[in-house]
């Protein structure tokens, strides 16, 4: 499994389907939210529905074989 680590860089928290966005695995926010909706993005275990479901530091995003760990 590849693993990322996003800074959010002094936020305090980042919308899913941007993080998506931002990390390279969609080309923009609506093919994020797309993916977001296909149910194929776990946010710390759980199936992660809502697109603009804030992500804050600390969290862990896995999507197939990638995972995002969320940092300050």
């Amino acid at each position: 499994m590849q693993r990322l680590e996003f800074a959010l860089d002094g936020h305090d928290h980042v919308e899913l389907h941007q993080l998506l966005k931002l990390v390279g695995l969609v080309d923009s926010g609506g093919a994020g939210k797309h993916l977001v909706a296909s149910g194929a993005v776990y946010v710390d275990g759980a199936a992660e529905l809502r697109k603009t479901c804030k992500i804050r530091a600390g969290q862990r995003v896995t999507v197939e074989a990638l995972t995002i760990d969320v940092v300050a």
